[in-house]
């Protein structure tokens, strides 16, 4: 089992990871689009659940990150972006693996550039609100996967597994 092209280090292929542990691992069924420089990343899940606010994702992400994987339920929208290059940029100086925002993002050409893994659904130069509404350490589910605060999450282009709870 080698690491994805892409990769940030040490992080295995995906199918490989499904041939080895089967349905002991989710798979996400949501087609999310990469945006960071890494296409491949790994870590321990933390989450938030926001909707168009992204006060929690920026105050979670200025702390520090320790290899986590930050996922992001924010209900499918569009409409605002919950990351931003600066926020990005924050994540890769306090040591965040990735970021998966069932959401949009928007700064793409520059989070391209950062050593980070970066999901999201799409992106749209709208900012968000700052009203730090949301809830933090709790179960997301979406894609048919609940992302559970301290399990695994590992991620690359063939998709994104967890660990079950």
């Amino acid at each position: 089992m080698g690491d994805a092209k892409g990769a940030a280090p040490g992080s295995p292929a995906t199918a490989d990871l499904y041939d080895e542990h089967g349905e002991d691992l989710q798979s996400c069924s949501v087609q999310l689009r990469h945006y960071g420089g890494h296409t491949a990343f790994h870590g321990t899940i933390a989450t938030i659940r926001c909707h168009r606010d992204n006060a929690l994702v920026k105050a979670t992400l200025n702390e520090p990150g320790e290899g986590k994987v930050l996922v992001v339920d924010g209900g499918g929208s569009l409409e605002s972006a919950l990351m931003g290059d600066l926020i990005a940029a924050a994540a890769v100086a306090n040591g965040w693996a990735g970021v998966v925002i069932h959401g949009a993002v928007r700064d793409v050409a520059a989070i391209r550039e950062l050593p980070m893994g970066a999901l999201a659904l799409g992106s749209n130069p709208r900012k968000s609100a700052k009203d730090g509404v949301g809830d933090q350490d709790v179960t997301v589910s979406f894609g048919g996967v609940d992302f559970v605060p301290g399990q695994q999450l590992w991620a690359d282009e063939d998709g994104i597994l967890a660990t079950r709870a």
